[in-house]
């Protein structure tokens, strides 16, 4: 079990920071972030159209309609971020003994109803990205997910308070 994001209010708006240690090389996790064939597997309504600066993550909103997302920032192996509506994400990658250091960081505009389940979703896609890694599958990521769920709904009402 992973520890929860931290959280803080920064000006005017929340950074979640979300950080894993793997038992991988940065390039491998590097490729489940990027390669579509492997990032569809932990979040399959993502996939890369354009990857550099300025190209085009698309999400599927899975009725038949898409949102683009715009890459703000990439740097192979290293820096991969892009906007999540209006808010954004960014995946570091860094080598480290024995592996690599991945950081997500999701700057938050506004704390809504949905931010808890957002968050708890971040959570369980690092789950399941470092499981794929070492070669495990996570039987039930809803219920995974439900139990996070709650956790960060308590977080998020120990900041806004």
């Amino acid at each position: 079990m992973q520890a929860l994001a931290s959280l803080e209010k920064a000006g005017g708006e929340y950074i979640a920071r979300f950080e894993r240690h793997l038992k991988h090389e940065v390039e491998q996790a590097w490729s489940w972030l990027t390669h579509n064939d492997k990032l569809s597997q932990w979040f399959s309504e993502l996939s890369v159209e354009d990857l550099r600066e300025g190209g085009i993550i698309k999400f599927d909103m899975r009725n038949g309609t898409f949102i683009d997302m715009r890459i703000i920032e990439v740097v192979s192996n290293s820096v991969l971020s892009y906007t999540w509506g209006e808010d954004s994400v960014r995946f570091e990658l860094s080598s480290e003994p024995g592996g690599c250091r991945m950081l997500l960081i999701e700057k938050i505009g506004k704390i809504t109803d949905h931010t808890p389940k957002d968050l708890a979703g971040w959570h369980v896609c690092l789950d399941v990205i470092e499981a794929l890694l070492d070669g495990r599958t996570i039987e039930s990521r809803m219920d995974l997910w439900a139990v996070e769920h709650e956790k960060y709904k308590a977080l998020i009402a120990g900041v806004n308070n």
